[in-house]
């Protein structure tokens, strides 16, 4: 029986910073996106009940795969065993900060002729 790696994959989704565990993950076709397909939640136990874990259970109920932004990525790293999904809270108030962007362009140049 072959061992199938496990993913753990950080991004961020607005002000927060998800960590999600999946089965399959690559890069897609469409340009700019990482695919997630087969994501993992653990075991439901009626004694504790993780509200972060259930957020996101609700949040990828029904999603068969995922395109996740690659500038949204924070890390990638293949691990030995599922964890608990979870939802932290980024950009200021959290540890892990924004990936930079370049600065806008003005969409409309006034010239006076």
């Amino acid at each position: 029986m072959s061992n199938q790696p496990v993913y753990k994959i950080i991004f961020h989704n607005g002000k927060q910073v998800f960590e999600v565990f999946a089965k399959h993950i690559y890069q897609s076709d469409m340009w700019g996106f990482v695919e997630i397909e087969e994501i993992m939640f653990g075991e439901r136990s009626a004694i504790l009940v993780d509200p972060g874990e259930e957020k996101l259970k609700s949040e990828f109920s029904g999603v068969k795969r995922s395109y996740i932004p690659m500038q949204s990525i924070v890390r990638i790293d293949e691990v030995e065993k599922q964890g608990a999904a979870k939802i932290t809270e980024g950009g200021e108030s959290g540890k892990i900060a924004n990936f930079p962007l370049s600065p806008s362009i003005p969409s409309t140049i006034s010239s006076e002729d």
